[in-house]
């Protein structure tokens, strides 16, 4: 999985990233300081690992990733080259789903780039960019298609759709509200992988103050979250400067200073959690005495296809998995004591794997 962290400048995105991946990008106050797109590589927080790993005395973990691309600050007229222009919205295209960090906090200290704090207007200015930046992708496709030859059903079908979607966009709308009329209009919507196609999970960017109760008293916050509701989107509270904060501490400290603070899951938690609800993502696990790990696959994969995440030749070759839920083998003690009970069971090819399925496939090549 990978997420992009967009934001105008000065609102919180490298302090954010940085504290996400501790890769250290330069945070400055001032606007561009991410000359290039920082790439950071994050583990997945996952309980169940530690203590499947426990049981099968397993050599290593390896848990679920997520890779996190830190992207310069976007301004109006990004599209057309302002500030740092189009080269970061191309390296919007390559993520999963855009992390939009909102600044929600009053701060004199911190120069906000259109000179007063408001969040709907922050995350308008960004959408008409990316609008921009997609109908500029469509321009494109519409000059070659038209070049075609205009005998051919299937590329003066693409034209018309290439049209409409362009006025959509040009009114102001999201590709992701675009209502395709066939399965060959999705596919070819997929395939333009447009910017404003993409899942967007805002973090609300708070002073430590609006932590602990989630922002409910924070206006701007309100304001982001009913904003959110038109385009079904993923909206989460952060303190990019906590965060920042408690990446410098381990485990146990790190604990103990959310419990200081009135509030029990970290800016990361949050973002994973929404991630994978917005996403459709769900992980299954593998363990043995090599290895314990976690396999991302989305919500309603079968059997076959989540083998074919660890090797395609377990997909090609697929006979069976042999299911166990992860508590169920916890509360066993053992692989063995879960057979004995009849909690493991035998699927077959039309079997959909749910989250905290532990499998061991059978297959033949």
């Amino acid at each position: 999985m990978k997420l992009g962290i967009v934001g105008l400048p000065n609102v919180g995105k490298s302090t954010l990233f940085n504290s996400l991946t501790k890769a250290g990008a330069e945070s400055a106050n001032y606007p561009f300081c991410t000359i290039d797109p920082n790439v950071g590589v994050v583990a997945v927080p996952d309980d169940r690992l530690d203590k499947l790993a426990a049981l099968y005395n397993s050599a290593k973990i390896t848990p679920a990733v997520i890779e996190f691309v830190d992207i310069a600050g976007l301004v109006k007229g990004a599209s057309k080259g302002e500030g740092l222009g189009n080269q970061f919205l191309a390296n919007i295209r390559e993520v999963d789903a855009i992390v939009h960090v909102v600044r929600c906090f009053e701060d004199s200290n911190i120069v906000h780039v259109d000179g007063s704090i408001d969040p709907i207007r922050d995350i308008e200015t960004i959408n008409l960019e990316l609008i921009f930046s997609d109908i500029e992708v469509l321009d494109r496709r519409l000059a070659k298609q038209k070049r075609a030859s205009y005998n051919n059903k299937d590329i003066a079908k693409e034209c018309d759709l290439l049209e409409r979607l362009k006025a959509f966009l040009e009114e102001g709308n999201l590709a992701k509200n675009f209502e395709c009329q066939d399965e060959d209009e999705e596919a070819f919507l997929k395939e333009y992988n447009l910017l404003t196609a993409k899942p967007v999970i805002f973090a609300a960017n708070v002073s430590e103050d609006d932590l602990a109760n989630d922002g409910a008293d924070n206006e701007y916050v309100a304001r982001v979250r009913e904003y959110s509701k038109k385009d079904n989107c993923e909206v989460f509270v952060i303190c990019a400067q906590i965060e920042q904060e408690i990446s410098e501490l381990d485990d146990d400290e790190k604990k103990m200073f959310l419990e200081d603070l009135g509030i029990s899951s970290s800016g990361l938690d949050k973002l994973i959690a929404a991630s994978y609800r917005i996403l459709g993502l769900i992980s299954y696990l593998t363990a043995g005495e090599t290895e314990t790990r976690a396999w991302t696959i989305t919500k309603g994969t079968k059997a076959p296809q989540a083998a074919g995440k660890i090797h395609s030749d377990f997909e090609r070759g697929f006979i069976k998995a042999e299911v166990v839920y992860y508590q169920d083998l916890l509360d066993c003690g053992s692989y063995n004591g879960a057979k004995e009970k009849g909690l493991v069971r035998m699927e077959g090819k039309e079997y959909v794997v749910k989250d905290g399925d532990v499998i061991l496939f059978r297959f033949n090549v």
